[in-house]
């Protein structure tokens, strides 16, 4: 219990108290800590019932959580690992500050390596497994601003040269450089998650962790002892997505995953908690999840004093200091610790005072003791039954001294002077003499020294180098014509919504003999809302525990089936979950060697709006799949209102690099791009993925006009042509998603009522307009000699006569960036502005894009144009019922 809480009763008789204690000791010594355990747990309980309100604490004393006494032998040459350690401590900031010596403010961190550096070693010297052909070897997500203390291990390995260190930060000079943290789209080779976005890397590695499971408990991959680590900072944990899943961790039983939280106690201001515990608070956040805690607070030197220590006092003075005090001891002189940490009580005083000033300042804290941190780790990768959280205290900028050990500024700190550039080199013994020092040198042993010969050793003996990327995935065969032909024929007139033939697509590719197994559909406890509880029975949903009760709806024919082999991940109420999982899948072709294809389904508002950070980072790492974004578009969901009506998310998707992005109207178009996708992602092996935007409008399905798959996939084709050929009035209509069928219904009024002859055109994708008109402009820039390339859009549009009307439930913007390559004005309709709880209709009108409007603007342009009279769209705005005094929807 607390000790600020605790009062000692002024009854209670220590003779019985120690009588208990002595039992308990018996107990121990006789039976073991199971049986005691068992005990205490009967004890309380019995209390309880007893009506004894106990008082609750979820911390442990602010200690050491395996004592000195139980500690393994330490297995390596701790010597030898010091020194190579002090080696990539030098490279590490040598990195940085010749970086920043060449190009002012380049920028770059040497503080989080230098706290964590044992950290990494004893992982890398006796822990971390590396990816090989015959074991999916550990996954480790590495603290983002850490990245210099690993490429400088690297550049030891061999596997890095000192040219790619001097390019630090500067990837566009010759012969390359590194990415200034982990990103795998930069360095393909190396790295294989992006870490430095705080919050994320602790969320992905949660849900890595379980995909392992559902992989092994589906018989896709071995059952192996492979770890995830996950390595991030105390003050990155008040990011809600640090902590955010840490139940699921628990509930899933993840013994396969191990957090190291680098209790600097510092962020990138100043202390994490300066008025608090940083180390006991997020004790208390994983123990009350479920999680085993270790923590490593003190290194080896506080041992004997602890030993002398036998009423308890250091500890409990331990315990008494915020972390603002802890900062404060670090940057004091040995003299300020004896006075202000062990001056308290003079008992404390006699328990030091054989240490002179100078010890006393450089007792080690745990997470910079080689023999500590083994031990936790050692415990962690033995534990069973549920996932690890080791909290090891460290000092930001540990080793730089004056420089900015400890200090608050020590986060930014990128450049050292040549008196701290030598106090640095001598306390960490690097072999450069005064002069060479100030130059900052990348220093390497010989091949053959001993430093280079244990390091290699040591990484042989653990399967190879890590962190490296490789894809081991084989490619598929992809021969789906059979698969996908049927959403070709059209629905024979049955009314269906895109998001149905999606589910209709699913239901027959998770019964295909090739890609089968391999599809992973994803949901955030939105299928039946997606139509998809058909697949509850037939595919299962993945529970590790199988399923231990009977449903509700057991007797119905879609009952709600759990099972260890399902192979659905429903998620629940969580999209960014469900992105971690999403991505895991994705990039299963790299980390696992097979090439699962996930579709993840969601609520279209809630993705790029909620959770793009995530999907930014999907690309970064080239995850590979399907993004469906259901219930799409401004318009098309009736009555949920402003919060749930998505017009954003396709102008969004604009920023993602590799991202492919549709927005289909018919059955027969998502199946081409489907088709398309699962070709060119997991045969060809293109590292992209898609984002396709569903509707829930049920109507007619046509089948396939011809050949228009090359229009799809480019992004636009002619889906119907007008039949009247003589009229002198024409327009070009362009209609996305839902909104194409507005514009087929103003073709008819348009040709009915004005004599209009309009052609429609499907648009699935803005985007993919959008990158091809760039990229022609680019080529014609860059060779202006050359035949000029012409943007697909002005071929595919060509002579077409007539205005042009493009229409969409998405912003105005989204038709606008492409009407550049367009041979005319194009008068774009949009739904900026916020939603309304109404049906589709009335929304569509509010919105002024449904057919009257399609017809108006038509009008509106023939009139520009001189074609007709004022008085024709006069006329029209009486006849089709339209208000034009009703308020702009952009600011209503």
């Amino acid at each position: 219990m607390d000790n600020d809480t605790y009062v000692k009763p002024h009854n209670m008789d220590e003779f019985e108290v120690q009588e208990w204690l002595e039992s308990l000791d018996s107990v121990l010594e006789s039976s073991g800590p199971e049986v005691a355990t068992e005990i205490l747990e009967r004890l309380r309980a019995h209390a309880t019932v007893s009506g004894i309100d106990l008082p609750f604490t979820a911390n442990t004393p602010y200690a050491n959580t395996i004592p000195a006494r139980l500690e393994p032998l330490f297995p390596g040459d701790q010597e030898l690992e010091r020194r190579i350690k002090s080696l990539i401590r030098w490279n590490a900031l040598a990195m940085v500050v010749r970086a920043n010596r060449v190009e002012h403010n380049i920028g770059g961190h040497i503080s989080t390596f230098a706290s964590a550096a044992t950290l990494y070693e004893i992982g890398f010297n006796h822990f971390f497994r590396a990816r090989s052909e015959h074991f999916e070897g550990d996954t480790i997500y590495f603290q983002g601003h850490a990245a210099p203390g690993i490429y400088a291990r690297a550049f030891l390995e061999g596997r890095l040269s000192a040219q790619k260190l001097e390019n630090f930060r500067r990837e566009l000079k010759p012969g390359g450089g590194l990415s200034s943290y982990p990103h795998p789209w930069l360095m393909p080779d190396f790295w294989e998650y992006p870490t430095v976005s705080m919050g994320l890397s602790p969320l992905m590695a949660i849900y890595q962790a379980r995909f392992a499971r559902y992989l092994e408990n589906r018989g896709m991959k071995p059952v192996t002892d492979a770890k995830v680590w996950a390595f991030l900072g105390d003050g990155e944990t008040d990011e809600p997505e640090s902590l955010g899943a840490i139940t699921l961790a628990s509930r899933e039983k993840l013994d396969n995953l191990i957090f190291v939280v680098n209790c600097n106690l510092q962020r990138l201001d100043g202390p994490v908690r300066g008025n608090g515990q940083i180390i006991q608070e997020l004790e208390s956040a994983f123990r009350g999840a479920r999680w085993n805690v270790i923590k490593v607070l003190w290194g080896t030197e506080w041992d004997p004093i602890l030993e002398r220590d036998t009423e308890g006092l250091l500890v409990k003075r331990m315990g008494e200091l915020v972390d603002g005090e802890y900062q404060k001891l670090v940057v004091e002189s040995g003299d300020y610790v004896r006075q202000h940490f062990f001056g308290s009580d003079p008992r404390l005083l006699k328990l030091v005072e054989p240490l002179p000033d100078e010890a006393l300042r450089r007792l080690r804290l745990g997470g910079h003791d080689p023999r500590k941190v083994y031990a936790a780790y050692k415990a962690a990768v033995e534990h069973r039954g549920g996932p690890t959280v080791i909290l090891a205290r460290t000092i930001k900028g540990y080793g730089l001294g004056e420089a900015g050990e400890g200090k608050n500024v020590t986060h930014q700190q990128k450049k050292l002077n040549e008196d701290e550039l030598r106090i640095f080199r001598s306390r960490f013994g690097i072999p450069l003499n005064d002069q060479d020092c100030i130059e900052v040198p990348f220093y390497r042993p010989a091949e053959d020294s001993q430093e280079i010969q244990y390091l290699r050793a040591r990484r042989e003996a653990l399967g190879g180098y890590t962190p490296a990327r490789k894809v081991r995935s084989k490619p598929l065969v992809c021969d789906h014509d059979e698969l996908f032909k049927e959403f070709f024929d059209g629905s024979e007139g049955r009314e269906v919504s895109t998001t149905m033939a999606y589910v209709g697509m699913l239901r027959k590719m998770l019964k295909d003999p090739e890609i089968g197994k391999l599809i992973v559909p994803i949901v955030p406890d939105e299928a039946r809302t997606f139509g998809m509880e058909s697949l509850f029975r037939t595919a299962g949903i993945y529970s590790s525990q199988g399923q231990r009760y009977e449903p509700v709806d057991a007797s119905t024919l879609m009952y709600y089936k759990e099972a260890t082999d399902g192979q659905i991940l429903e998620e629940g109420i969580t999209e960014a979950g469900s992105m971690a999982s999403f991505i895991a899948a994705g990039t299963a072709y790299a980390s696992h060697g097979i090439n699962t294809i996930p579709f993840f389904i969601y609520y279209s508002m809630f993705g790029f709006q909620r959770i793009a950070d995530f999907i930014w980072a999907a690309a970064d790492m080239r995850t590979r799949g399907f993004l469906l974004g259901g219930t799409a578009g401004r318009t098309t969901l009736s009555g949920e209102g402003l919060q749930h009506q998505d017009g954003n998310s396709h102008v969004l998707a604009l920023s993602v690099p590799n991202l492919r992005a549709y927005d289909p109207a018919f059955a027969y178009e998502i199946a081409v791009i489907i088709q398309d996708g699962i070709r060119r992602m997991y045969k060809d092996g293109e590292d992209i993925f898609y984002y396709v935007t569903l509707m829930n409008e049920p109507y007619a399905m046509p089948a396939m006009p011809g050949d228009v798959k090359d229009g799809i996939l480019k992004g636009m084709y002619r889906f119907r042509a007008s039949e009247n050929k003589k009229s002198k009035l024409r327009a070009q209509l362009f209609g996305s998603g839902s909104i194409l069928r507005e514009a087929l219904q103003a073709q008819d009024i348009l040709e009915e009522k004005f004599g209009v002859a309009a052609d429609v055109w499907s648009v699935t994708s803005y985007k993919a307009l959008y990158v091809d008109g760039t990229e022609s402009e680019r080529w014609n820039r860059l060779h202006p000699g050359a035949k000029p390339r012409v943007p697909y859009v002005t071929q595919a549009i060509g002579d077409a006569p007539g205005v042009l009307v493009a229409a969409s439930d998405y912003l105005k913007t989204l038709p606008n960036m492409v009407s550049k390559w367009m041979p005319r004005r194009v008068a774009t309709l949009g739904t900026d502005g916020f939603g309304r709880s109404e049906g589709r209709q009335s929304l569509r009108d509010f919105f002024e894009v449904d057919a009257r409007s399609i017809v108006l603007a038509t009008l509106h342009e023939l009139h520009q144009d001189a074609k007709i009279e004022r008085t024709v769209i006069d006329k029209a705005v009486k006849d089709l019922g339209i208000n034009p005094e009703k308020p702009n929807p952009v600011v209503s």
